[in-house]
């Protein structure tokens, strides 16, 4: 008794199965199964290529996978997962401001920037701290509290007039 004639997967993945095998044993070995090649009107590329994918091979029964492995196939590596990127969420002028100075309160020890200091972030961009500063505080009357609170948070003594 042929142990295919009654499998407990579906008949459309047996017959899938069937016609590449069929195709393999015409070919005598692994055959190239090129893009959009067919046999018996089945789309024997598509097929593979979806069984070898990592989600679908785990999901296939043992008997499933045994079959594919007897005609050499075998699943596709997993793709490395991406590193998660950087936030590409826009940075206010404000932030990146805040930024500069608490990287350069962290290296200098101090607030005191000369007016004509300019402060590289690590993300390429820069800052010309010294103008800046003197901006805000010009501004200081219409700066919003939460930007007054980070400012005042870095230690710039005029923030709390």
């Amino acid at each position: 008794m042929d142990e295919d004639w009654n499998p407990s997967w579906p008949a459309e993945w047996q017959r899938h199965y069937a016609a590449l095998r069929e195709l393999m044993a015409n070919e005598e070995g692994q055959a190239e199964v090129l893009p959009g090649f067919t046999v018996h009107g089945l789309d024997v590329r598509k097929w593979l290529a979806r069984q070898r994918t990592p989600k679908v091979w785990e999901a296939l029964a043992a008997g499933q996978r045994e079959r594919l492995e007897r005609l050499g196939i075998t699943p596709l590596a997993p793709e490395p997962e991406e590193p998660a990127k950087p936030s590409t969420a826009p940075v206010s002028a404000f932030e990146k401001g805040v930024a500069a100075l608490a990287q350069y309160k962290a290296r200098e020890g101090s607030v005191t920037v000369p007016r004509a200091h300019v402060e590289a972030l690590p993300d390429g961009s820069e800052v010309k701290l010294g103008v800046w500063i003197m901006n805000q505080k010009g501004r200081r009357a219409k700066l919003t509290a939460d930007k007054l609170a980070a400012l005042a948070a870095l230690g710039l003594n005029w923030t709390a007039s």
